[in-house]
């Protein structure tokens, strides 16, 4: 089979990372990395024998797959010049900064018949995973993603950085229309909100209360999902599932057993299978798990809550 031509957008924290998976797959070459800084892109092309360029024009046309991991205001042009020339883009979260640039991409892969994937990586947690199809929606959902502060991820709000992942996941899950929300939040160390908290009630009755900071003293990332007759929680830094549910036989007179079930998944490599999971879709025309309609939705609640903010 030929291989997919493939390049990186964009080395450094997290493309050099996408950089490597595509080195690692046997379906695909790595051809070439792009970078404005040449010595960042050296150093990563280097690792994996691939070209270093400062810029991505000369690639356009001449690549299959690209992952698009350059800052967010960039998103839209670089996956739009990618898209136009026929390339499948897996671009980083979120999708671009408005929402009428999402519409444009979505429609370009839609008119091409590519495949355009969003990277919320947290789909591919181990944990989430194991979620699988729930049948019972929830009715109440609570989230925390607490994190340190780091000067990396601040050119957006906490709300686009961090809460928008589980925006995204909550989403999913509810799987119905938001009717209300309220937001609020607050700068400490930087000029945009670095501490966040919204409360979302969908159409179905479902209320999702959302808590993102990037100025925490310690790292948190866990959800807790609240079910008629069971309750599930997800830690996904420790990539854990904990479900709690009603049994058979009484804990009291009229009062059920609470029987629980835990499962600890292994480390396992997230990034390494968004992106064999994109290359599938690629080969077989499946839509992806993160299709650019599922990044849309979650960028447009995010904005629509820093509205709020504001």
């Amino acid at each position: 089979m030929t291989k997919l031509k493939c390049a990186v957008i964009g080395t450094g924290y997290l493309g050099k990372f996408h950089a490597e998976k595509y080195a690692s797959l046997a379906d695909c070459e790595l051809v070439a990395v792009v970078d404005i800084n040449e010595v960042a892109a050296k150093e990563v092309a280097e690792k994996h024998n691939a070209e270093a360029l400062t810029d991505y024009q000369s690639l356009l046309g001449n690549v299959d797959v690209v992952s698009v991991v350059v800052p967010t205001t960039l998103h839209h042009q670089v996956s739009k010049d990618f898209l136009n020339a026929g390339a499948h883009v897996l671009v980083e979260k979120p999708i671009t900064v408005t929402v009428a640039e999402a519409d444009e991409l979505i429609a370009i892969a839609k008119e091409k018949n590519l495949i355009l994937q969003v990277g919320h990586l947290e789909r591919f947690n181990p944990a989430v995973m194991g979620l699988g199809e729930m049948d019972d929606k929830p009715v109440f959902i609570e989230s925390h993603r607490l994190s340190p502060f780091n000067p990396r991820a601040n050119d957006v709000s906490v709300v686009l950085d961090l809460m928008i992942h589980d925006i995204d996941i909550i989403l999913a899950i509810v799987d119905s229309e938001v009717e209300r929300m309220e937001a609020s939040g607050t700068s400490v160390l930087t000029k945009g909100t670095d501490i966040a908290n919204a409360r979302l009630t969908f159409k179905n009755g479902c209320v999702a209360n959302v808590t993102a900071s990037r100025i925490s003293m310690k790292m948190e990332r866990k959800m807790r999902m609240f079910r008629p007759n069971s309750y599930i929680s997800v830690d996904f830094q420790e990539r854990v599932l904990t479900k709690h549910f009603t049994g058979d036989g009484e804990m009291f007179p009229g009062v059920p057993n609470i029987e629980t079930d835990k499962s600890i998944f292994d480390n396992g490599d997230a990034l390494l299978e968004e992106i064999k999971h994109f290359v599938e879709c690629i080969k077989t025309g499946a839509r992806p798990i993160v299709s650019g309609e599922d990044g849309r939705r979650a960028l447009a609640t995010a904005i629509e809550i820093t509205e709020l903010l504001h």
